[in-house]
């Protein structure tokens, strides 16, 4: 090359590098200035949580029509009425999988999926009490009351019935029967105390554990029928016994307040009850489902189960004097929903990151989704800054809105199935947000892979309303009363980032894809925290501007991190997906299980964990040689370039914990053909490449097709839903946190010690397969 031309290409480069630069400045200003914007969030909070949107509702559709003209806005994309396609269509399958095909399209996207799952309507809630003569003597009230004082809540009192999704239809008459929390073991006690539950109907308090397993357990013990409360003696400090007003008077409880809810076997299987395992299209053959129950349940107020107990003369005794008649109509039938995604194309045609949030709510949802909605709008604020200085992605990402997730994870699960090739090829990580704000403390959850990434992030991001701390010190603030906020809580913890489990849309990507997934959100969990109206008329915009998170800062700090983990996953040249710490936590999930089944047993498991651990060191190793021997190459090809572009100050400067010349990787591949490119260039960033598929398929590795044994939709062996166990637990299985080596768990739980070896081996397997591959 002659002198002249090195120098132009020096100057190029230059060029870019300066480009870079000044995009990793509006970076820091988008994720820390004026974008995110707490007034934007505030509007974008009052909009979306002034009515009701149930799964399939007018409410419903007109959303998602809203977050679809937003992403155009926000991104760039010219408006169209014809971006709404039925599930299953040449457009719907089109819009996804042209993302990453050879000739897609180099501009955003953003599109409507219409799916069909099966809904309910409601048709008729009943819960009276009779005497002997078999007449109605008592009738509850199941409305939520409202008051006039928070107008949304109050307008909204008679929109949604309180009623369980899902349920059985019918009617059924018995005497009542308290069970605590429904537990396995609160059924097991009433027996023993001589209290026969055949032919009852049971009353349970909510907490401990899911909907669905208070149902299952007061089935399989006889009752009827089942009710359930929000009990305030659950509710800490903040009550009304305790001086402090209720809702919207004050922070306690309104005694009004019901918790609408789902009450299938979600742990058996999530998504519509129909197409287990396929996408419900339109036209999708039907199953018969298998995660549903046989008896009725509604929820009820804390007001009206008092005033029940009174009516049926269950104070004094174990049994009702009085019988009590649950009716419960539903009507059960295909009916539309709409996931709303929005796609920003990157450099490469083969990496996609993938952000998520729920859009339907029990009511108003101004936590329990809104929430999560506006920090995720916020996000593609950011992202839409970024795009208008000219920046580009190095990976693609996708943004989704999904509908139907209160009623059984419904738009993600028929997307996850609708495109599992797809994901299991190309999604990185999925990063889901659903109530983003709901209390003082950030809670964080994430597959280990994840969890340097998300603890430098946080550690990144100010604290949303303390300064000189950040985002990650946030993890210990608790308390309603000023003196208690931000104080410490000493609980141990040895990684800060807790067990996915199954409660929210992560569960496709995870338990049945095995793509790495995080979650977060803000959140009351101390005895001094105010208590959270969930999935009540209550869960509103002026509860969330008193007490949720007032000022919006923790919207706004859930947005930040959101955003930089995206923007960090789909820039970096090195994916930062840390192997190591995925493989090193398998070790303390032998040894959970172990400690709680009480055997040590698993001295081959433990060495193929260790095999597994010894190989992904070696990958780590191999993707540090790889982006060293990459700089290098750059180097040898473009020293004044790249003495400017490694410089430790520089990059120091920006305080960003991954080297800043990804940005300047995505200009240089996408105006630079690799047919010009050098052979040792192109080797070395194909080194890079396989380096970065290898830490993609590090966590699918965990998947086996046979699945769980009972329950097979989940196909991840190393963390699954937990499900209730028997009295030799020494903890409540509550149906939703993640429980690790579930196969193997629910082995050593049936007492089958052939089952325990098939199942010890397939781990085995497994791993010891898993290490092969990233040693290839």
């Amino acid at each position: 090359m002659s002198i002249e031309k090195q120098h132009q290409k020096d100057h190029t480069l230059r060029d870019r590098f300066i480009f870079l630069i000044l995009s990793l400045i509006l970076v820091e200003l988008c994720l820390s200035g004026s974008v995110p914007n707490r007034d934007k969030a505030r509007n974008s909070s009052r909009e979306f949580s002034k009515k009701p949107h149930i799964p399939g509702s007018q409410r419903d559709v007109i959303l998602a029509k809203k977050i679809l003209q937003f992403f155009q806005t926000e991104l760039g994309i010219s408006p169209t009425e014809e971006v709404i396609f039925q599930a299953g269509s040449t457009e719907s399958r089109n819009a996804t999988l042209q993302l990453t095909a050879e000739d897609r399209i180099d501009q955003p996207t953003a599109w409507i999926d219409v799916y069909y799952p099966e809904l309910d309507t409601p048709k008729q809630q009943s819960v009276q009490v009779l005497n002997q003569d078999n007449q109605i003597t008592w009738t509850a009230n199941l409305a939520e009351e409202g008051d006039p004082l928070d107008e949304d809540a109050y307008s909204s009192r008679n929109d949604v019935p309180t009623w369980h999704y899902y349920s059985a239809d019918g009617e059924a008459e018995g005497q009542l029967v308290y069970v605590n929390y429904g537990t396995k073991q609160d059924f097991e006690a009433l027996l023993t105390a001589g209290v026969n539950l055949t032919g009852k109907i049971a009353l349970a308090r909510y907490g401990e554990v899911y909907r669905g397993i208070k149902v299952e357990n007061a089935q399989i013990f006889g009752a009827v029928g089942l009710l359930m409360f929000t009990d305030i003696r659950d509710d800490g400090h903040i009550t009304a016994q305790n001086g402090y007003a209720t809702y919207p008077h004050g922070p306690a409880r309104n005694p009004s307040s019901v918790q609408r809810g789902s009450s299938h076997m979600l742990y058996v299987y999530p998504g519509d009850l129909s197409t287990p395992g396929y996408p419900a299209y339109q036209n999708s053959s039907r199953q018969e489902p298998s995660n549903v129950l046989s008896i009725p349940s509604i929820p009820i107020s804390w007001k009206t189960a008092k005033a029940l107990i009174e009516e049926s003369g269950l104070y004094t005794n174990s049994t009702s004097n009085k019988v009590v008649r649950v009716i419960n109509r539903v009507d059960r039938a295909p009916a539309p929903i709409w996931n709303t995604m929005a796609s920003i194309p990157g450099r490469i045609s083969d990496e996609v990151v993938v952000l998520g949030c729920h859009r339907d709510a029990w009511v108003l949802g101004a936590a329990d989704p809104v929430s999560g909605t506006v920090s995720l709008m916020e996000a593609v604020r950011a992202f839409g800054a970024l795009l208008r200085t000219g920046w580009k992605p190095l990976r693609t990402i996708l943004f989704t809105s999904w509908d139907a997730e209160e009623v059984g994870l419904v738009g993600s699960t028929e997307f996850g199935e609708d495109f599992a090739e797809w994901l299991s090829r190309y999604a990185v990580a999925y990063l889901n947000v659903d109530i983003s704000a709901a209390g003082p403390r950030w809670l964080i959850y994430g597959t280990p892979s994840l969890n340097d990434l998300i603890r430098r992030t946080a550690q990144d991001i100010p604290h949303p309303t303390m300064e000189g701390r950040t985002l990650w010190d946030a993890r210990h603030d608790k308390g309603f009363e000023k003196d208690r906020i931000g104080t410490q809580d000493s609980r141990p913890n040895s990684t800060g980032i807790q067990m996915l489990g199954l409660g929210s849309d992560h569960a496709v990507f995870l338990l049945r894809l095995g793509i790495a997934a995080s979650d977060q959100m803000f959140k009351g969990v101390t005895e001094f925290d105010v208590p959270y109206h969930y999935h009540s008329i209550y869960d509103s915009h002026r509860w969330m501007q008193m007490y949720g998170d007032p000022g919006f800062y923790k919207h706004i700090a859930v947005a930040k991190h959101l955003g930089l983990m995206a923007l960090r996953l789909a820039d970096s040249l090195i994916l930062p997906l840390n192997t190591s710490h995925g493989a090193s936590a398998l070790d303390d999930y032998l040894t959970s299980v172990e400690t709680r089944f009480n055997t040590t047993n698993f001295h081959g498991l433990r060495k193929s964990i260790h095999t597994l651990q010894t190989a992904s060191a070696e990958l780590e190793r191999e993707k540090n040689e790889a982006e060293l021997n990459f700089h290098a190459t750059l180097a040898g090809n473009s020293p004044s370039f790249s003495s400017r572009i490694f410089d430790s100050t520089s990059s120091e400067s920006y305080v960003l914990p991954y080297h800043p010349y990804s940005g300047w990787l995505s200009q240089f591949m996408g105006q630079t053909s690799f047919m010009v490119f050098e052979e040792e260039i192109r080797q070395s960033y194909i080194r890079v490449a396989n380096a970065n598929k290898k830490s993609m398929m590090f966590d699918r590795g965990f998947l086996s097709d046979e699945g769980l044994q009972e329950r097979p939709w989940f196909k991840n062996l190393m963390v699954g839903p937990d499900r209730e166990q028997g009295e030799a637990e020494s903890m409540h299985r509550n149906g939703y946190e993640g429980a690790p080596f579930p196969a193997l768990a629910e082995a050593l739980q049936s007492g089958n010690n052939k089952r325990v070896e098939y199942e010890t081996q397939r781990l085995r397997d497994l791993l010891e397969g898993l290490s092969v591959k990233l040693r290839s």
